[in-house]
């Protein structure tokens, strides 16, 4: 079976599943300008084994900002019932995998229940549709996963939905946070490269640095989370190569530990994570760099015997947004 055909199959697979029902609202972002073009060569599909229906809350009505020609690229934000415009509030954006959307994504991580309990603005967006299959795909680093040279701006697109929820909430700057799966993990490490002004830290499920690490240059410190499977099929632990090559799950966090300032080594910490519910036990290593500069940081947790798309623990995302929350910027 070739991967455009496991591709399709694993997306049909995980649109079958039951869907959340969330009351959201949408609006749209400024429109990008285009400068990215990266080289098709081959094809990655990141799509979750199982799923299942994630708890509704009530959202706040919002407005279109923008000009209309925005609107074919909409987003919705879902706004917490206990949101209140004195207070501010964290902001957390959610990437999906190559061919999924947004909405497919929060099934898997079930963030929005967490963004209801814990009070934080949600943004979950969809990438580009692919001119070539129809694939929804962000065009992050040169590996993944602009197959079909698109020269969409996804950074710019992105970043305008930030200053949009910015413009439109009361978003706490010191807590805006990016966390991505596959694709949706290469572009949240393309963000962290070039918006690290406005992102105070990122966490990436089985996605990567750029390989040349010259292309990545924050304007300020950042924190990065990499979680990565030891037995990802796809985007492989120690590396590999789609349209260009990626560098594996440790030597990512090596890079940013080396652009954050941070000890050479990792300190190694015990097994007390249970991210993947399949696997017995505490099956999670992390490995936590340490003096760093003061707002930036790197660590990998790094699932022993995981795949692709983990079977997900019942507190795997909140244990994401627990490390989110408590790396806020300075």
């Amino acid at each position: 079976m070739n991967v455009r055909t496991s591709a399709v199959i694993a997306v049909a697979l995980f649109a079958g599943c039951t869907s959340s029902t969330s009351t959201a609202t949408s609006t749209s972002a400024v429109a990008p300008t285009t400068t990215t073009t990266a080289v098709a060569m081959t094809a990655v599909t990141t799509a979750a084994t199982t799923a299942s229906t994630t708890t509704s809350a009530v959202a706040v009505t919002t407005t279109t900002i923008g000009p209309d020609v925005t609107k074919d690229r909409p987003y919705e934000v879902f706004v917490p019932t206990k949101y209140n415009s004195a207070a501010p509030m964290p902001l957390v954006v959610m990437l999906h995998g190559y061919t999924l959307t947004g909405a497919l994504q929060e099934d898997y991580f079930k963030l929005q229940p967490l963004a209801e309990e814990r009070g934080f603005l949600y943004v979950h967006p969809d990438g580009t549709q692919a001119a070539g299959d129809g694939a929804h795909f962000w065009n992050a680093t040169d590996a993944c996963c602009n197959f079909h040279a698109s020269n969409v701006d996804d950074s710019a697109y992105l970043l305008s939905i930030i200053e949009e929820v910015q413009h439109k909430y009361n978003v706490d700057p010191k807590r805006i946070f990016l966390m991505g799966h596959s694709n949706g993990g290469f572009m949240s490490h393309r963000m962290a490269c070039d918006h690290a002004d406005k992102i105070a830290a990122i966490a990436s499920l089985a996605g990567a640095m750029w390989n040349d690490v010259s292309k990545c240059s924050p304007s300020s410190p950042i924190n990065v989370l990499q979680i990565h499977g030891t037995d990802d099929e796809l985007v492989r632990y120690a590396g590999g190569i789609f349209a260009a090559r990626f560098p594996s799950a440790e030597v990512t966090t090596a890079d940013w530990a080396k652009l954050e300032g941070c000890d050479a080594q990792p300190v190694v910490q015990p097994l007390t994570l249970d991210l993947d519910r399949e696997l017995p036990g505490a099956e999670t290593t992390s490995y936590v760099y340490s003096g760093c500069t003061a707002g930036g940081s790197a660590t990998l947790w790094s699932i022993a015997g995981g795949k692709h798309s983990p079977h997900l623990s019942d507190t795997f995302s909140a244990q994401v947004i627990d490390y989110l929350f408590a790396h806020p910027k300075p």
